[in-house]
């Protein structure tokens, strides 16, 4: 386990680890207690009560946040004709086809975000191994394989965040900044959390949200009550 420097420490200490906080409090708590020199992001991340080898209970989408992220999003478009004009008029950072697959055949990565239209990726498919294990693959659950390209370049640069449960059953999300004010964390806050819910799978059966956690880029975890948002 790696050593926690001096600044996490302290930071550490503003945290009662035996406590759940309600969410306006623990956002307070997170920006207080962040250290780094930079803008830290803050991220929340939810223990569910899913089981991933099930079909129905792989939760995986995209929400827009109303506060955004606090990021600028690159994003990148695979289309040809009309869509690839749209593309580049709602501004989207690259517009191409054969020749951006055979730019990141090539080692370009240049991107936070890649969108394609449907008769794009047979020839996308070919970058799976590439944009895979780096979550870059665009998929029709998030959006980002869709006919509609203006609504999604906006979507993301407005601040989309997708969401996507991992093996152990937990969904960590961005919501914003350190230099965010409370009241838009909150709010960017309750969104992830009111799609979460609504998005819950009929076969889980009892409690839903096991545990939820909020930090910031180094900062320490701080307990949600997720029952207060």
């Amino acid at each position: 386990m790696a050593k926690k420097g001096k600044k996490y420490i302290e930071a550490a200490k503003l945290v009662d680890k035996t406590a759940t906080y309600a969410p306006e409090e623990a956002l307070e708590l997170v920006k207080k207690a962040s250290f780094a020199k930079f803008d830290e992001t803050v991220e929340v991340a939810y223990r569910l009560s899913l089981d991933p080898k099930k079909a129905d209970q792989q939760l995986r989408g995209a929400v827009v946040l109303p506060n955004g992220t606090g990021k600028t999003q690159r994003v990148i478009v695979f289309a040809q004709g009309e869509q690839a004009k749209q593309a580049e008029a709602a501004g989207a950072d690259v517009v191409g086809a054969d020749d951006l697959v055979q730019k990141i055949s090539d080692g370009w990565m240049d991107f936070d975000v890649a969108v394609a239209t449907p008769p794009m990726m047979a020839k996308v498919g070919r970058l799976g191994r590439v944009l895979g294990p780096k979550g870059l693959m665009p998929n029709p659950k998030t959006g980002t394989v869709t006919m509609d390209v203006t609504k999604a370049v906006n979507d993301i640069k407005a601040g989309q965040v997708t969401y996507r449960v991992d093996k152990a059953g937990i969904i960590h999300a961005p919501i914003g900044k350190v230099s965010f004010d409370t009241a838009k964390l909150l709010e960017n806050f309750t969104t992830l959390n009111d799609i979460l819910n609504k998005v819950r799978p009929a076969s889980v059966k009892g409690q839903y949200i096991k545990s939820l956690t909020v930090t910031s880029t180094f900062g320490p975890g701080v307990a949600v009550d997720a029952n207060k948002l």
